[in-house]
């Protein structure tokens, strides 16, 4: 806009407009002065007010409110032969009238007529300009401030555009854009005492916000003619309930679901947007069973192209608020077997755990755990593995278990892909082995995975159906990954001991479980490989980090005997992080001993059988 619709500058008027009205302001007589200009224009037609007329009708109303003519002002209003310039002029003491009831305290007695005088000027002014006024209004404050003129100027903003018949579906769209893009600056509440503080009023205004919604969310419903214009305020409240699903929700935390479940405010606001989508002709299940088909059910292509980030992070909140909370869940259909849900959740699980927000992506874990616990373990189909979401949520885990801050969340991803694993078929377990093994770059979760393949062995060996992917060549291409040294012996076996004791003890149980003359794991036969590419190296790594940690500790009591400094770690410290290296080592070395003396121990007992 050229200027402020409610903040005229003198400044900005013409030259003899400002000497008027400083001429009129020294007397002292802002009354007479807003009377004067009246008289004025009351002679004139609408269609002939200046634009010098605005200015000083809005500049005598403001003097008259900071001189305390409040009763004058509210006669002026008031009076019938005032109608046309009223309705033409009013709107710009809106501004004035808002920041006295901002700025004024809540005890002072003048706030009832302050009220009033807001809502004769929403009742007489021109309802075009005061929308604009109002949302101008809306867009200024920042911080706490943001809440307080939205619960002020709420009410105001609804009666308005009811009186806007034509283009109701764009004004009711421009107020709906322009509160949420004020209410998303808000700081979310996290836990149960910041929600129930609500010291930035965001709870507050999710509840008015609905109050508001509503009367246009009936609009729609009633209208049975399905006119274009109803259609496109379904359009706008669809687009206002996408966003609403983004900010707050994607990031709102709940209240347990007991008796407090009642009282969360952003619960609440979850359940009518949530009722919104059905009530406008767009229930939760055919807007999300939808989502990501290249031919929806719904017709707003346009908007879902144009921000598909924002309708992924609007999807995934939403399936969290059915699925996890269990808002609206009798709506879906009974016959969804556990697999197909799961299928259709895993996109909004990766959307989450790409999230870096504790409160995004713990929401993540939660949903997965609500698909995996439908499911009977060993029943999840390996060909699910061919769906890209089926391997980057894991991978998403395994990210989580390493680099989180917070432990409940690393042990929950833990546990989370401990289920996920328990879920998978043979063949689906196998495959995901290999991709983690692959992929994770972390001798912990290397260490995890190994593990899990020895107690997948130790299945497959006591089943009298034997299971191909955990015995012969399948196991030995997997074993591939796990019994060696990625960089020989030159590899950090400090950084990688978990990984290798781990390969060690799966090593020394198939030396136990399985007979060279029953190779039912392949064992046997790929021993020489094993030895070569994993054993030898080994022992040869093991004696050049052991020299050279030795020579450090050497060095480091040296250093200490002769006082110099050690960089950025004491001596005592030093030498307890350097014998802790030395202990890990020898307890590498005790079970390769073990493991070397289990296979001779084998192959002669095997060698005298069959000479036998």
């Amino acid at each position: 806009m050229s200027r402020s619709r409610l903040g005229w500058r003198a400044s900005e008027l013409a030259p003899s407009l400002v000497h008027f009205s400083l001429k009129l302001g020294k007397t002292g007589m802002a009354v007479e002065e807003l009377q004067s200009i009246i008289k004025r224009c009351q002679i004139l037609d609408e269609q002939d007010f200046k634009e010098e007329d605005f200015g000083l009708f809005q500049l005598a109303g403001q003097r008259c409110l900071d001189e305390g003519h409040i009763d004058q002002l509210l006669e002026i209003i008031q009076s019938e032969k005032n109608k046309v310039i009223i309705k033409n002029m009013g709107w710009n003491l809106i501004g004035p009238v808002v920041r006295c009831l901002l700025w004024n305290d809540k005890e002072d007695d003048k706030r009832k007529y302050y009220f009033q005088m807001l809502d004769l000027l929403v009742k007489l002014c021109n309802p075009k300009e005061l929308l604009l006024g109002l949302l101008e209004l809306i867009e200024e404050p920042s911080g706490k401030q943001i809440s307080q003129i939205i619960l002020l100027l709420l009410q105001p903003l609804q009666t308005v555009i009811q009186k806007l018949h034509n283009n109701k579906a764009y004004s009711v769209g421009l107020a709906l854009s322009t509160l949420w893009s004020q209410l998303s600056v808000l700081p979310v509440p996290y836990s149960k005492e910041q929600i129930q503080t609500d010291d930035y009023g965001l709870c507050q205004c999710c509840k008015a916000l609905i109050e508001f919604t509503k009367p246009f969310v009936e609009e729609v419903m009633d209208d049975k003619e399905h006119s274009l214009e109803n259609e496109k305020l379904k359009d706008e409240l669809l687009k206002f309930c996408f966003k609403s699903l983004k900010c707050p929700l994607l990031t709102a935390q709940f209240l347990e679901q007991s008796e407090e479940a009642g009282n969360d405010p952003l619960r609440y606001f979850a359940s009518e947007i949530i009722g919104f989508l059905s009530a406008i002709g767009h229930p939760f299940p055919k807007v999300i069973f939808n989502h990501g088909r290249k031919k929806r059910t719904w017709d707003y292509l346009e908007f879902e192209e144009e921000e598909d980030k924002q309708l992924a992070d609007s999807m995934a909140s939403l399936a969290y608020l059915v699925f996890v909370q269990g808002i609206s869940i009798d709506q879906l259909p009974m016959v969804l077997s556990p697999s197909y849900l799961l299928q259709f959740n895993m996109g909004h699980i990766e959307v989450f755990l790409q999230r870096t927000e504790e409160s995004v992506f713990s929401k993540g874990l939660d949903l997965l755990e609500n698909g995996l616990l439908r499911i009977e373990d060993n029943s999840l189909l390996h060909q699910y593995l061919e769906i890209k979401s089926f391997l980057t949520v894991p991978q998403g885990l395994v990210k989580i278990m390493t680099l989180c801050p917070i432990e409940t969340l690393r042990k929950k991803s833990l546990a989370m892909l401990q289920l996920y694993i328990n879920k998978l078929d043979s063949q689906g377990k196998y495959t995901l082995f290999r991709c983690l093994l692959n992929t994770s770059n972390h001798s912990g979760v290397e260490a995890f995975i190994i593990q899990n393949i020895k107690n997948q062995i130790d299945i497959s060996l006591k089943r009298t159906h034997n299971n191909k992917w955990f015995i012969g060549p399948q196991l030995i291409s997997l074993l591939d990954l796990v019994l060696f040294l990625p960089e020989g012996a030159e590899t950090d076996l400090l950084q990688n001991s978990d990984r290798i004791m781990a390969s060690l003890n799966l090593l020394r149980y198939l030396v136990i479980k399985d007979n060279e003359n029953d190779n039912q794991t392949g064992l046997w036969t790929e021993l020489g490989k094993i030895e070569n590419n994993f054993l030898k190296p080994l022992h040869t790594g093991l004696n050049m980090s052991k020299a050279h940690y030795e020579a450090e500790i050497k060095n480091s009591q040296e250093n200490s005997q002769g006082g110099e400094e050690i960089p950025n770690m004491p001596p005592e410290m030093q030498l307890k992080v350097l014998h802790s290296a030395l202990f890990t080592f020898d307890l590498i070395e005790s079970v390769l001993a073990r493991v070397e003396e289990l296979i001779e121990m084998k192959t002669k007992s095997t060698s005298e059988e069959n000479m036998g």
